[in-house]
């Protein structure tokens, strides 16, 4: 096949599961047999806008939030995708992985769906259910059917694979998932920062961006995956400061516990795509994140 170059790792006759090889094969594939002149995009870590930079930090002194950055107790992004092979991001905090509660519940999602791509999973109504109230309704009872529809191992691996590097620890972290949504203790906490549920503002930013580029599935499963994001139930945080823009689609999975707050979205508008993100400790994260999100997306949109 001209432009294409094959090249299959060894993969050992004995002492590997049929799950082992055709995740191996399924990791590979994508990034060693690449049709030549294929679509690529750059990375958002590279892709920093300086004056959306300076954008996102006057909203941050403006809502007096500079000392809770600084603390490190607010990471937030911004990134207009709009052109997906030209993002323009702003950030703070980028790499700095926090508790973020039921935010990670998207990785449990993602790797259900690569799963079902491989044809190791054979998804039923009560699978698409449980994606669905662990999504949009972030059911811990649902979420944690579909970790054992998945497997924890499995889940983890995807996360670290080399073509998703969700979990990076280049990047101080990201996206991780050790525990059950359930009473019981960890299984286990992420190697650098021992959380159980964790996430940084950018790999939850990448997660959204590999999306809408299909990047973690292929296009069928990818508008599945969306739909499953789309009309949260729950209206608070970007939800509640979004209500009333013309014309927009949320995609959306956030998460809560004690003084610690997360959410994340692909924000389709009128006239763009954006991506927001924030994570924050403290007792008025809720109220801080309501008011920070449709200043972002504007901020975006305004170039």
């Amino acid at each position: 096949m001209k432009g294409v170059e094959f090249f299959i790792p060894a993969i050992p006759a004995t002492g590997f599961s049929m799950r082992t090889i055709l995740t191996t094969v399924f990791i590979w594939l994508p990034l060693l047999a690449t049709p030549a002149g294929a679509e690529t995009y750059p990375d958002l870590w590279e892709s920093r806008s300086p004056e959306l930079q300076k954008k996102l930090e006057d909203l941050i002194e403006r809502k007096f939030l500079a000392k809770a950055v600084a603390r490190g107790r607010l990471a937030l992004v911004v990134a207009d995708i709009t052109d997906p092979h030209k993002p323009r991001v702003a950030s703070v905090n980028p790499d700095r992985m926090m508790y973020a509660a039921s935010l990670p519940k998207i990785a449990i999602l993602l790797a259900a769906f690569v799963e079902i791509e491989k044809g190791l999973i054979k998804p039923d109504d009560a699978l698409w259910k449980d994606m669905t109230r662990m999504v949009r309704n972030s059911s811990n009872q649902a979420a944690t059917r579909v970790l054992e529809r998945v497997g924890r191992d499995d889940l983890l691996e995807i996360l670290q694979s080399q073509r998703f590097q969700l979990y990076d620890p280049k990047r101080k972290g990201g996206l991780w998932v050790g525990k059950d949504y359930a009473g019981k203790g960890a299984y286990q906490r992420d190697p650098i920062h021992n959380l159980s549920h964790g996430a940084s503002v950018m790999q939850a930013a990448r997660f959204y961006y590999l999306l809408e580029t299909n990047r973690l599935v292929n296009p069928e499963l990818t508008l599945k995956m969306k739909g499953i994001l789309s009309n949260p139930a729950i209206n608070h945080k970007f939800v509640k400061g979004l209500k009333g823009v013309p014309g927009i689609t949320i995609y959306r999975k956030s998460g809560t516990w004690r003084d610690y707050h997360a959410d994340s979205a692909l924000v389709e508008t009128e006239d763009g795509k954006y991506i927001i993100v924030g994570l924050v400790q403290s007792e008025n994260g809720d109220k801080w994140l309501t008011e920070l999100a449709r200043p972002m997306i504007e901020l975006a949109r305004d170039q």
